[in-house]
C-alpha cells in the first residue's frame, strides 16, 4: 500500500516538473522511480519525453528513454509513440518517425494527425495523401485536425485537385464550421491563386481568428492587392481581434504595393505605441515600405537603425537605390556590405545586377558576375537568371548562352529570358528553337515565356507555330493573361490574319496602350496599311491615349500607303498631344513627307528637330537622294560628320544614290572606298548595287562589269538587274546578255528580268531576239508585272492601267489627253514610244493602248483637282522615257506640279525640267 503510495507521489512529482519544464528534476525522478518502484510504465516514459520537446541539447536523452520503451515491451505504446513521432519529426528524422508509426500496436487519431504533420510541415505532399488513404482503408474517420493536416499538405506540395476532393470531404462531414479547417481551406486557394475561392471560404466560417486574417491580408499582399488586403484588415479590427506582427508586416506588404505611404506611416506609428518587437520580418516590411513608396531617405533612417547584420536589409537597400537607376550608390551599399563582414547571398548579386542592367553598365555587371562565381554562385538559378537577362539585353547573348548551358538545373526564368533576349534582338528562329528544347527539358513554359514565343513567331511570321502556341495558352491557362492576348493579336496582325486579330482584339475586355499598338503596328508590318489606320482612329474614338510608338505606327502607315493627307491628320494629333518633340516621331514624319513627294515639309521637319540621331540623318539624306537633290544629301551628310555622328550602312545607300542620280562618279567610288578604310564598315549586296548603278548610269558599262566581277562576295539578283537596266538605257546588247544570263540564273520566275532582256533587245532593233524572249516567259508561265498608277482625288484613290478604259469617265479623260498632246506637240513634244514594237505590230494596235497609266492618271488629275494643287502620282514600274518628257511638256503647258514616284526615286516636273535633270 505504502509502495503504490510512494509511486503515486512520485508520479505527481513528475507531472509538476513537466508542466514546470524541470528537465534534469524531471528525468532524475524518473530513475529513482525505476530503481525504487522497479518497471517504469508509459506513463512515466511519456513524461520524461515531454520535457524533451523544444531542447536540442537533450536529443541523447530521447533515444535513451526510446530505447528504455522497447526494452521494457513498450515499443508499440500508442502514447510513447506519438510522443516520439512528435519528436523525430521536429529534428529532421523523418524516416525513425515513420518506423515508429508502423511499430504502434494500435493507432488513434492523434497517431495519424502526428504522422500526417510531419509529411505536410515537410512539404511531402505525395506521401501525406498516400497516408491519408491508408488511413480511410483502417476505417478510421478523418477529424477536423487530419483533415486540416492533409489540407496543408497540398497546398506546400501544390497539390489542388486533391485538395479540392479534400475540401468536398470536409463539406461532407460537416467540419466547414472548424476554424482551423476554414483557415487550411483559405491557405490551399489563395496558394493556388483562386481568390474569389478563398473569399467564399472566409465568407462562410461562422468564427475568425488572427489566422484567418493573416493568412488572408498575406494572400492578397503577396499578390499586390492590397486595397482588399486592407479591407480585410478594416474587418479584422470590427471583429474585435488585435493585429499581431505579421499582421502587420503583411499590411506594410499590402501598402507598399498599392504605394499607400500614408496609410503605412499609420502602421508603424502602430508599431511604436503598441510596443510590438522589431523583429526581421516587421524591419524588412517596413523598410520595403518605404523603399517601394520611394523614401529613400527614411528608408535609409530604418536601414542605420536596424539590424545591419541582416542580409535582407542591406538587399533592400540595394533595391532601394536600383529603383532609382543609382548605380553608383547601390555599388557603394554593396561594397559597405561586404566590408562590414556581411556575406552577399543569392538574392544580393541580382539586385546589383539588375541595377547595372537598367542603367546599361554591362562591363560592371560583368564584373559582379566574376565576384559571384568567385564566392560560390556560379551555378545558382536565381542569380544564373539575372545574368542571361542583362547579358541578352545587351546582346552579348554567345554569354547567356553558355550561362544558360552550363546550369545544372534550368528553370523557367532562366530559359525564358534567353528566349526574351533573341527576340528583342531579332533572332527569331533561335528564339522559338531554345522555346522548343525548354519543352524538350521537361519545363512547362510560363506567360512571359508564351509571350516571347508568340512575338517570335510574329518577327518571322510563323503562322504556323503561332498557332500551335496560341493552342498552349488554353492548355497552360493563361487565356485571361492580357500580355499574351497583346502578343497573339500583334501575331496575326503581322501575319496579315486581320479577321483573326479584329476577334482577338474584340475579346480582350480591357484593352490596354498595348494591345491598341499592337493592332497599328501589326497590321502596318503586315502591309495592310489601311487597316492600321482605321484603328487608329478607333483608338482616338475609345479615348486611349496615344504614344510615341502609336505614332511611328501610323505615320509610317500613311508614309507606305503615301497617303500625305492621312498622314498631316496624325502629324496634327501628334502636335496636339505633344509627341512630335520625341525624335521618333519626328524621324517618321520626315520619312513620310520624303515618301509622299514634299521634301519641303521633310526638311522643315528635320531643321526644327532639338535632337538628330542617327536615323534623323539617314532619313533625310535618303529623302533628298530620292527626290534628286543629290548634291544636297552629299551636303547633309558633311554635316552628319562634323557633327560628330558616325555614318552606318543605311547612311551610305543614300550617300551612294545620291551621287548615281547626280552623276558624280568618281565622288561615289571614293565614298564608297571610305566605308572600310574610313569607318571599317564592310559593304552589304546593296552598296555593290549603288556603285554599278552609278557607273551604269554615267555610260561606264565595260568599267561597271570589271567591278562586278571583281566583287568580293558574289553578285546577287539586284547587282545584275542594276547592270541590264543601264545596259537598256546605253544600247548595249552585249554587256546586258550577260548580266541578263547570270539574273535569270538567280531569279527564273521574276518577270521584270524578263522584260528588261526583252526591252533592251527591242531598243537595238533585235526583234526575233525579243520574240524569243517572250516565248521563254510564256514556256516558264512568268507573267508580266502590269503597269499601274494611282492619283487621289477628294479623299479617293483611283488606279490606272495601260490603256485602261474602266474608269467612269474613261472617255473624257481620253478627249482631255487628246487635246493635251496637241498642245504639248506644238512646243516640241514627238512620242517615242512605238520605236518598242514592229511597224506591223503598230498597224494592228489600237494606239490607245500604248497610253501608259501615269499619262492618264496626270490627265484625270488636271480634269479634277484645283489648279493650286500638285499632282502627286504613283506608279509600281520605273517611268518610261518617253513619259518622262512628255511630262517635263505638261507641266510647262498646263503651268502646274506634277509629283511621280516610280519603283525607283521620285521626279518633280515644273516649267518644263525634272529635278533628275535627266539623269535617272
Amino acid at each position: 500500500m505504502m509502495r503504490r503510495e510512494a509511486a503515486a507521489s512520485l508520479h505527481r512529482s513528475l507531472a509538476w516538473f513537466v508542466e514546470h519544464d524541470g528537465t534534469e528534476r524531471t528525468l532524475s525522478l524518473v530513475a529513482v522511480k525505476a530503481r525504487q518502484h522497479g518497471a517504469l510504465g508509459p506513463a512515466d516514459l511519456a513524461c520524461a519525453l515531454r520535457t524533451c520537446r523544444g531542447r536540442g541539447d537533450r536529443w541523447p536523452r530521447v533515444l535513451e528513454v526510446h530505447a528504455t520503451s522497447v526494452v521494457r515491451g513498450l515499443g508499440g505504446d500508442r502514447l510513447i509513440g506519438n510522443l516520439l513521432i512528435d519528436l523525430y519529426a521536429k529534428n529532421g528524422l523523418l524516416q525513425r518517425a515513420r518506423q515508429v508509426f508502423e511499430g504502434l500496436s494500435a493507432r488513434d487519431h492523434v497517431s495519424w494527425v502526428a504522422m500526417l504533420s510531419v509529411y505536410a510541415q515537410n512539404g511531402l505532399g505525395t506521401e501525406a495523401l498516400r497516408l491519408f488513404r491508408q488511413m480511410h482503408r483502417s476505417a478510421v474517420v478523418p477529424t477536423p485536425y487530419v483533415l486540416s493536416s492533409v489540407l496543408s499538405a497540398c497546398t506546400k506540395a501544390e497539390f489542388f485537385a486533391q485538395g479540392r476532393l479534400i475540401h468536398a470531404q470536409v463539406y461532407k462531414q460537416g467540419f466547414c464550421s472548424e476554424t482551423f479547417v476554414g483557415n487550411a481551406l483559405i491557405a490551399l486557394y489563395l496558394r493556388y491563386g483562386s481568390f474569389k475561392l478563398a473569399e467564399r471560404v472566409f465568407s462562410d466560417m461562422p468564427f475568425c481568428d488572427r489566422v484567418t486574417f493573416n493568412t488572408l491580408i498575406s494572400g492578397h499582399a503577396q499578390c499586390e492587392h492590397g486595397e482588399r488586403s486592407l479591407e480585410i484588415f478594416d474587418e479584422m479590427q470590427s471583429s474585435g481581434l488585435r493585429p499581431d506582427c505579421v499582421t502587420v508586416a503583411s499590411l506594410l506588404a499590402a501598402c507598399a504595393s498599392v504605394g499607400d505611404l500614408q496609410k503605412g506611416k499609420q502602421l508603424h506609428s502602430y508599431l511604436l505605441k503598441a510596443g510590438m518587437s522589431m523583429d526581421y520580418i516587421t524591419e524588412g516590411s517596413l523598410l520595403d515600405l518605404y523603399v517601394k513608396c520611394g523614401d529613400i531617405e527614411t528608408a535609409h533612417e530604418i536601414f542605420d537603425s536596424g539590424d545591419r547584420t541582416n542580409v535582407v536589409l542591406w538587399n533592400l537597400m540595394l533595391v532601394a537605390y536600383g529603383q532609382i537607376s543609382d548605380l553608383a550608390k547601390s555599388f557603394e551599399i554593396f561594397c559597405q556590405m561586404q566590408a562590414a563582414g556581411i556575406r552577399p547571398n543569392q538574392f544580393s548579386y541580382p539586385c546589383i545586377l539588375r541595377t547595372c542592367t537598367c542603367s546599361g553598365q554591362i562591363e560592371l555587371g560583368d564584373q559582379i558576375h566574376s565576384l559571384s562565381i568567385k564566392n560560390g554562385f556560379e551555378s545558382d538559378m536565381y542569380v544564373s537568371g539575372v545574368l542571361i537577362d542583362m547579358y541578352s539585353k545587351y546582346g552579348w547573348l554567345d554569354k547567356a548562352r553558355r550561362i544558360l548551358e552550363m546550369l545544372g538545373n534550368k528553370d523557367v526564368v532562366s530559359w525564358t529570358s534567353m528566349i526574351a533576349g533573341y527576340v528583342q534582338h531579332g533572332l527569331c528562329e533561335e528564339a522559338l528553337a531554345t522555346f522548343k528544347e525548354m519543352q524538350n527539358f521537361g519545363i512547362w513554359p510560363d506567360n512571359i515565356g508564351l509571350a516571347s514565343a508568340a512575338s517570335a513567331c510574329a518577327g518571322i511570321k510563323a503562322m504556323r507555330q503561332g498557332l500551335q502556341i496560341h493552342a498552349r495558352v488554353y492548355v497552360s491557362g493563361y487565356s485571361a493573361d492580357v500580355s499574351i492576348w497583346n502578343t497573339l493579336v500583334n501575331l496575326y496582325a503581322r501575319c496579315g490574319r486581320s479577321e483573326e486579330a479584329f476577334s482577338l482584339f474584340r475579346a480582350i475586355e480591357r484593352k490596354d496602350e498595348i494591345t491598341w499598338n499592337g493592332m497599328v503596328s501589326g497590321f502596318g508590318q503586315s502591309g495592310l496599311y489601311e487597316q492600321a489606320l482605321k484603328v487608329f482612329k478607333q483608338m482616338g474614338q475609345a479615348g486611349t491615349k496615344y504614344n510615341v510608338f502609336t505614332f511611328v505606327s501610323s505615320i509610317s502607315a500613311s508614309a507606305n500607303l503615301a497617303d500625305i493627307k492621312q498622314g498631316k491628320q496624325v502629324h496634327c494629333r501628334a502636335i496636339k498631344t505633344g509627341h512630335t518633340s520625341e525624335t521618333e516621331v519626328s524621324n517618321a514624319l520626315i520619312s513620310l513627307y520624303g515618301k509622299c513627294g514634299s521634301i519641303e515639309d521633310a526638311k522643315m521637319e528635320f531643321s526644327e528637330m532639338s535632337e538628330r540621331n542617327e536615323v534623323s540623318w539617314n532619313t533625310i539624306i535618303t529623302s533628298f537622294s530620292q527626290h534628286g537633290h543629290g548634291l544636297e544629301a552629299l551636303g547633309l551628310f558633311d554635316q552628319m560628320k562634323q557633327e560628330g555622328l558616325k555614318p552606318n550602312d543605311v547612311t551610305f545607300i543614300g550617300v551612294l544614290a545620291a551621287c548615281s542620280h547626280v552623276g558624280l562618279v568618281e565622288e561615289g567610288l571614293r565614298h564608297f572606298k571610305s566605308m572600310s578604310n574610313e569607318y571599317g564598315l564592310t559593304p552589304t549586296p546593296d552598296h555593290y548595287a549603288c556603285v554599278v548603278d552609278i557607273l551604269g548610269r554615267a555610260g561606264q558599262l565595260d568599267r561597271a562589269r570589271r567591278f562586278v566581277e571583281e566583287m568580293p562576295i558574289a553578285a546577287d539578283a539586284m547587282v545584275w538587274r542594276t547592270l541590264l537596266s543601264a545596259c537598256k538605257v546605253h544600247k548595249n546588247i552585249e554587256i546586258g546578255e550577260l548580266a541578263a544570263k547570270h539574273l535569270l540564273e538567280l531569279e527564273p520566275h521574276d518577270s521584270a528580268s524578263y522584260v528588261l532582256l526583252s526591252n533592251a533587245y527591242a531598243v537595238t532593233g533585235k526583234w526575233s531576239n525579243r520574240d524569243q524572249v517572250r516565248k521563254m516567259m510564256k514556256d516558264r508561265g512568268v507573267k508580266k508585272e502590269p503597269g499601274r498608277s494611282w492619283i487621289e482625288v477628294k479623299s479617293a484613290v483611283h488606279a490606272f492601267f495601260a490603256g485602261d478604259r474602266l474608269h467612269p469617265l474613261a472617255d473624257q479623260i481620253y478627249r482631255f489627253l487628246a487635246d493635251l498632246n496637241d498642245k504639248i506637240a506644238k512646243i516640241g513634244y514627238k512620242q517615242d514610244n512605238y520605236h518598242l514594237f514592229h511597224e506591223r505590230e503598230q498597224e494592228q494596235r489600237d494606239p490607245t493602248s500604248f497610253v501608259h497609266s501615269e499619262k492618264l492618271a496626270v490627265a484625270f488629275g488636271l480634269m479634277s483637282l484645283p489648279p493650286c494643287m500638285p499632282l502627286r502620282v504613283i506608279k509600281n514600274l520605273r517611268v518610261c522615257n518617253d513619259c518622262h518628257n512628255w511630262m517635263k511638256f505638261t507641266s510647262d503647258v498646263t503651268g502646274r506640279e506634277i509629283v511621280l514616284r516610280d519603283v525607283y526615286r521620285f521626279h518633280h516636273f515644273t516649267n518644263g525640267s525634272c529635278s533628275c535633270g535627266d539623269f535617272w
